[in-house]
């Protein structure tokens, strides 16, 4: 999907069409209602705090503001720019709305998160060109937003492909388009070549999938290891071979927050408690949600000198119920020394399994937090 968030929010104020405009304030995003029925709208270079960008429109990320920026770095880059709340039960609506629109081909589709899928079209009557234009308005009539298909001899090319026309693109790739359409990209376009084996590649001169393509194999090797090397050397001729994989079982479910200050465990346990619940009651609704269980509850905090902490618990039996995960959460938290201020809390439950095939959950405990239990 096309700059999927904020483009959910676009239907919501289409006004806002063509504007720079970046997803991820807090309540004090939410827009004004004027009593003349216009709306006034909060403005990035207004914003204070420690939230990132969950994503922004086109024209913002012609200032340089991507997602997962910090907010007060992107109201340097885009003041101006229109700051709207995130509305994740909105998006979760148009995300089942744009799937189910699609399934409607083939039922052969890989989730792959809240706004990206792989579709298998192999058997899809119909050339390429067509199959696209039919998925993509078949997308638009179900939820009036634009998608970015790409349709390849795999999943690598696909995924590539999907980022060259953007935004409501239709790209058709096959293998004799490498050498234009694929080899001129930077390294870093392909899924898998991360920042720091991005700066590597350059300090060796390779910066373009090309240069990949016509490195020696055995310079490679040097550099990167057999494994790695013999993976670059496929990535850059284009070759994969993973299916399309119809259903899988998510490896774990998390929530977390990023506090506007940072919080004292003693003197803001009020505050932290209330957090921990909130964090614990999300994640139990997403596993409900999903129909999933889960045996390992863990815990992640960062202190305010940025030193992170995670804490694992296994339960005899899987769960999906808030109060248990809490329960567990607090275990978790109780091995942990709580003296500096925190400004992260977060909650997941991993080792997933259907919630029709696990045992019976064990009874919820009421227990007291360890922020609870601490004295003044």
């Amino acid at each position: 999907m096309d700059a999927f968030f904020a483009s959910v929010e676009l239907l919501r104020y289409p006004e806002l069409r063509g504007q720079p405009v970046v997803v991820g304030g807090g309540r004090n995003a939410t827009p004004e209602t004027l009593p003349d029925g216009t709306r006034r709208f909060a403005r990035l270079r207004d914003y204070a705090g420690r939230g990132v960008v969950t994503t922004s429109t086109y024209e913002a990320r012609k200032f340089g503001v991507f997602s997962a920026m910090g907010m007060m770095k992107a109201a340097q880059l885009a003041p101006d720019a229109i700051l709207l709340p995130t509305d994740f039960d909105s998006y979760r609506h148009y995300s089942r709305l744009f799937k189910a629109a699609v399934a409607t081909f083939t039922t052969q589709i890989e989730n792959r998160g809240i706004d990206e899928i792989y579709i298998d079209v192999s058997d899809l009557d119909g050339d390429s060109a067509d199959i696209g234009k039919r998925m993509k308005n078949a997308v638009y009539e179900a939820t009036g937003l634009t998608c970015s298909i790409c349709i390849a001899p795999n999943k690598l090319l696909a995924k590539i492909g999907s980022e060259l026309d953007k935004p409501d693109g239709l790209t058709i790739l096959t293998m004799n388009d490498l050498p234009t359409r694929i080899w001129p990209l930077a390294a870093r376009k392909v899924n898998g070549i991360g920042p720091k084996a991005n700066e590597k590649l350059a300090a060796l001169g390779i910066v373009t999938v090309g240069d990949i393509a016509a490195a020696d194999l055995g310079f490679l090797q040097t550099h990167f290891g057999a494994t790695y090397a013999a993976w670059l050397a496929r990535i850059a001729q284009g070759q994969d071979d993973r299916p399309v994989v119809v259903s899988s079982t998510p490896k774990s479910m998390s929530r977390e927050t990023t506090f506007e200050r940072d919080l004292h465990p003693k003197h803001d346990r009020a505050t932290l408690s209330a957090a921990f619940t909130g964090l614990c009651q999300r994640v139990a609704d997403d596993l409900q949600r999903k129909a999933y269980v889960g045996r390992t509850v863990g815990i992640k905090l960062r202190f305010d000198d940025f030193r992170t902490v995670t804490r694992d618990l296994t339960l005899p039996v899987a769960t999906a119920d808030a109060m248990e995960i809490r329960r567990a959460a607090t275990e978790c938290l109780k091995r942990i020394v709580l003296e500096k201020r925190l400004r992260l809390l977060g909650v997941r439950v991993s080792a997933l399994s259907a919630a029709g095939e696990a045992d019976a959950f064990v009874a919820p405990v009421q227990v007291e937090l360890p922020f609870d239990a601490l004295e003044d």
